[in-house]
């Protein structure tokens, strides 16, 4: 009953207020380029690492036969640099012809044989980040172009543009994108640029066009850069979380699992948080050498369900103290009035010991007097059926995470 009661509103909210594709009712989950892989064009010097129609190919397959895609990783986007320096004499965009000799559309064809889906990199501006071709004056052809190449995601950065024309020029382009007739995931970097330049974004605006949105900082290969982001959307909470929800979604930034600037511990804690946010798992990793913990993160079932929970709830701070936090997502089932929640507890101290945290159900907000039956969703320990008065003690490694899932009962 509360998947369906969930896809109705989720159907009348794409009528009345969301954007007009009917996608990403859950937190879209895929594969993308950029952390990982940059804007590395050397294809003479570096064929295995270049931006190139050879790595996402082998990207799709690994998708595919390393089990990403059997757990919900469907999308496999390419970012900046994967175009010529200049339009075609029509105005078309060219994608560069060394290192994708087949076309975009051989390449969509590619990944859409394997069961994925496909999708593409442009700017809202007069260039792309990396100095490429941007959209500015071929709105129309461009979302008509990737429709031809039967694109399934469009990302559009913000480089080389005016904030101040991001209202109209990023919700125009979305109704381009629409009027194509193919349906498209429609990723915007339109706040984050304004909010770099004074502009209060008008989310009202920004969610109704937008499938997600970034708000802060490009995320990089480091602990501090994954700790600043947390700060951010919790310190922000009130003013973003609300915004979330099926068909737009806030955008934390890829994740880093398996690169080179995270512990075992802090890519745990990045993955739990990430769910915690209903944020789009966008992997940004070597899939050729990630390692198997690395990798068994990723793959982990319960907390991807967790994110991809069809409330669409994103989670809030609800303690922070001497370096220990606590944090909590609403997630079905529902019981009357009462959640079920996902809780996270992380320890940001460096002292080098693990923290105990002790706290009842009812301090974390769990009131059914019913209960709630708990699990660890890292260490897939059963705490059995728990009640509001009930004293739940975790240890938390500097760094690293607990995540717990709480389902209400019922009778």
């Amino acid at each position: 009953m509360i998947s369906i009661i969930t896809f109705i509103i989720g159907a009348l909210c794409v009528l009345c207020c969301g954007l007009e594709n009917g996608l990403a009712r859950t937190p879209p989950m895929g594969w993308l380029s950029w952390e990982r892989f940059r804007c590395n064009t050397d294809c003479l010097n570096d064929p295995d690492n270049c931006i190139s129609e050879q790595l996402f190919q082998i990207m799709a397959d690994l998708i595919v036969s390393e089990g990403y895609a059997s757990v919900g990783y469907e999308y496999i986007n390419i970012d900046d640099c994967w175009l010529e320096r200049h339009r075609g004499n029509n105005g078309k965009l060219l994608s560069d012809h060394k290192r994708f000799p087949n076309g975009i559309k051989a390449l969509s064809d590619y990944i859409h044989s394997r069961g994925l889906k496909f999708g593409i990199y442009e700017d809202y501006g007069n260039y792309t980040c990396a100095g490429y071709p941007g959209i500015i004056g071929y709105e129309k052809s461009d979302a008509e172009q990737f429709a031809e190449w039967n694109v399934d995601y469009v990302k559009l950065d913000g480089c080389y543009s005016l904030p101040s024309d991001m209202d109209k020029g990023y919700s125009e382009f979305g109704r381009y994108l629409n009027k194509t007739g193919k349906a498209m995931v429609y990723s915007c970097s339109w706040p984050v640029y304004q909010i770099y330049a004074g502009i209060q974004p008008n989310f009202s605006a920004i969610q109704t066009h937008c499938n997600l949105w970034r708000n802060y900082d490009d995320i990089q290969d480091s602990w501090s850069s994954v700790e600043n982001i947390i700060d951010y959307y919790g310190n922000n909470q009130d003013a973003i979380a609300p915004n979330a929800g099926p068909g737009h979604w806030n955008d934390p930034d890829m994740l880093i699992v398996g690169n080179f600037g995270l512990s075992y511990e802090q890519a745990k804690t990045q993955f739990a948080m990430w769910a915690i946010l209903a944020a789009p798992l966008l992997m940004s990793v070597d899939l050729r050498t990630i390692r198997p913990e690395f990798k068994e993160i990723l793959l982990n079932r319960k907390i991807i369900a967790v994110d991809q929970d069809g409330l669409g709830i994103q989670g809030r701070r609800i303690y922070k103290h001497k370096g220990i936090e606590i944090w909590s997502k609403p997630i079905s089932p529902v019981y009357q009035n009462f959640y079920s929640y996902s809780i996270v507890f992380i320890n940001r101290r460096t002292d080098g010991t693990p923290s105990d945290i002790s706290v009842t159900l009812k301090e974390l907000g769990l009131l059914n007097s019913m209960g709630y039956r708990v699990e660890d969703l890292y260490e897939n320990v059963d705490y059995g059926v728990l009640h509001p008065h009930t004293k739940i003690k975790v240890k938390v490694n500097p760094s690293g995470v607990v995540m717990l899932k709480a389902i209400t009962q019922f009778y």
